[in-house]
Parts: structure tokens; C-alpha cells; sequence
């Protein structure tokens, strides 16, 4: 195999554990917290409503745009680490 495919391998690799990161933060903050662990969460108040409620309603949008620039983020560094920035 050449340097070029182990080095695509590799940046593909990298590329999917990030992803897949994203995926398992945003699936525990929008479907864990606010459906399944709803009912413990339910005596923490924030804002006037319970913790669960507000995870339900506000807390998976906020954590999908932070994960959206976070994603960006890693993304342009691991572009730079294998020489493929624009």
C-alpha cells in the first residue's frame, strides 16, 4: 500500500472517530437527558423549569450548534495535520 492510501486510511479514520463523538454527545444530550433521564433530572431547576425540560426544549439545539463549530474546529485541524487545509 502506498504512503498516499495509508495516510487517506488514516485521515478517513480520524474523520469517522470524530463523527461518531458527535454523534454519541448529541444522541446522551438530546435523546439521554431529556427523555431517559428526564425524571432524575427533574428536581434541578434552571430558568424557572426542571433540568430535563429544559435539555428537552433547549439543550439539544445549543449542544448541535456548539458540536457543529466543534466538528469545524477539529475538522480544519486535522485537515492541517495532514496537509490537506485549503
Amino acid at each position: 500500500m502506498s504512503d498516499h492510501s495509508k495516510n487517506a486510511e488514516k485521515y478517513w479514520q480520524a474523520n469517522l472517530r470524530l463523527i461518531l463523538g458527535s454523534l454519541v454527545v448529541w444522541a446522551l444530550v438530546s435523546y439521554g437527558f431529556a427523555i431517559l433521564l428526564r425524571p432524575m433530572l427533574s428536581g434541578i431547576h434552571v430558568g424557572g423549569t426542571d433540568l430535563g425540560f429544559w435539555f428537552a426544549q433547549q439543550g439539544s439545539i445549543i449542544a448541535f450548534i456548539i458540536l457543529t463549530f466543534f466538528y469545524a474546529w477539529k475538522m480544519n485541524k486535522l485537515d492541517e495535520e495532514f496537509g490537506l487545509q485549503e
